[in-house]
């Protein structure tokens, strides 16, 4: 069965493995200006964002299986045109800021 990450954030994960990257010069001091403006260590702000990069792909890749019939309804409810707000009519009738 696999291993699912710890979800809860109160107690420090253990830090035993070890990721190895190789990068030209200029890129690990473009990394390194950014983590040091973010106030991190470099291998803190390599993680956090391999993390986000990594969670964003995975999200981009749910998968959902349709019937024809139920395929060809969700297909027509991507085509269609929302109907506008109320909100959004208020919006478009405002005069722009520039015009004021």
């Amino acid at each position: 069965m696999a291993q699912h990450a710890r979800t809860d954030r109160s107690a420090p994960a253990r830090k035993d493995d070890v990721i190895q990257i190789r990068a030209a010069a200029e890129l690990k001091a473009m990394l390194s200006r950014a983590a040091s403006l973010r106030g991190q260590k470099l291998s803190e702000f390599m993680l956090a964002s391999a993390r986000r990069e990594a969670e964003a792909a995975i999200l981009d890749q749910r998968t959902f299986f349709l019937d024809a019939e139920s395929h060809e309804q969700f297909l027509s409810l991507l085509d269609a045109q929302p109907a506008p707000s109320p909100a959004l009519e208020k919006l478009m009738k405002r005069e722009p800021l520039w015009n004021r």
